[in-house]
């Protein structure tokens, strides 16, 4: 039940990793939540008052999903890691753009008051990501446009959509970008985990089984920032309450190569491993967070410490690969 006055919230891909944590947040945060998507959390239930199985490609469906709201996170999209964006952008770019544009209209058309869209850092020019020693992106760097694929030019092309459907229909609108978040309860096989998932996954079996050779993509120089689970969410919510209108980056600016990210994970492991560099989709050269924009604007960063946050996410993963392995064990035996 709504109590009197309570704020009515959206959240759109709410059964996917970032989605459902939002919920959660948002739910002690004092909210009541609508979480839809089209499927239910995957590793825990969900806090949503509501949550409903809706396909946010089709026009009806997203007429539902806003009835009523007040205000809108947009998280649903048809994504994953590399090893998925790199094979599949004429999916990703139809069923996201349907996905953006439906939600959006029936937004407008409902009189939702405010409505946060999640970008992505793959909107930033290709050109500028050559290099493992990269400048940190800055927002306005967006422009001239050159993503590297179809998943940044679908981000993009939303991003100008926000600005219309603000500037013409009055619709508050706020578009965050989102550097490499990560944490527990997410996808860690399969094909759309995001590296450090797929790190802790390699390392886990390692360690479980006593193979300790792990496989990395490239040469593993290749740089990237990694922000936490708990410090997106709360950027989230932070810049939704602001009077920011433009897209904002939201990230770690600490930047890593990925053999320094395996490093990491296996001396968190407790674990030696040795690292076997092979063919494979490595995205663009290098990448960093410019948060200088992200401070100014709401007087906050993010926190909490990639060992820290890793530390969370590969117990977890841990967990969740011994389980497996013991499944397997049973299934054999039996």
């Amino acid at each position: 039940m709504i109590k009197k006055n309570q704020p009515r919230i959206l959240v759109t891909g709410a059964g996917g990793f970032i989605g459902s944590y939002l919920v959660s947040y948002l739910k002690n945060k004092g909210y009541w939540v609508r979480g839809v998507d089209i499927k239910k959390p995957e590793f825990s239930e969900t806090n949503a008052d509501e949550f409903e199985i809706l396909d946010l490609r089709r026009w009806d469906n997203c007429l539902q999903a806003t009835r009523n709201i007040q205000e809108t996170y947009a998280l649903a999209a048809d994504m994953g890691g590399m090893g998925f964006i790199s094979k599949h952008n004429a999916q990703i770019l139809y069923n996201n753009s349907l996905i953006n544009l439906h939600t959006l209209e029936a937004a407008k058309t409902n009189g939702v008051e405010r409505y946060l869209y999640t970008s992505s850092a793959c909107i930033y020019p290709e050109h500028l990501q050559e290099v493992t020693d990269v400048k940190p992106l800055k927002e306005e760097d967006a422009y001239p446009a050159q993503p590297q694929d179809a998943y940044g030019w679908e981000k993009l092309i939303s991003e100008i959509l926000c600005m219309h459907y603000r500037n013409d229909y009055g619709l508050e609108t706020r578009t965050v970008r989102f550097h490499n978040i990560f944490g527990e309860k997410g996808s860690w096989e399969g094909g759309r985990e995001k590296a450090p998932a797929a790190m802790a996954r390699k390392i886990a079996e390692a360690k479980l089984t006593g193979k300790k050779e792990i496989e990395i993509w490239g040469d593993g120089e290749q740089t990237r920032s990694f922000c936490y689970i708990d410090d997106c969410v709360e950027g989230i919510h932070r810049l939704m309450r602001s009077d920011f209108s433009e897209p904002l980056n939201l990230g770690q600016d600490r930047m890593v190569t990925i053999n320094e990210l395996a490093d990491i994970i296996a001396e968190i492991a407790g674990v030696k491993i040795t690292k076997k560099h092979i063919d494979g989709p490595m995205g663009v050269r290098g990448r960093n967070s410019d948060n200088t924009k992200l401070r100014e604007v709401l007087g906050w960063e993010p926190k909490i410490s990639l060992e820290d946050g890793l530390k969370k996410t590969y117990d977890w993963i841990e967990t969740q690969v011994r389980e497996k392995i013991q499944n397997k064990t049973e299934t054999a035996a039996a």
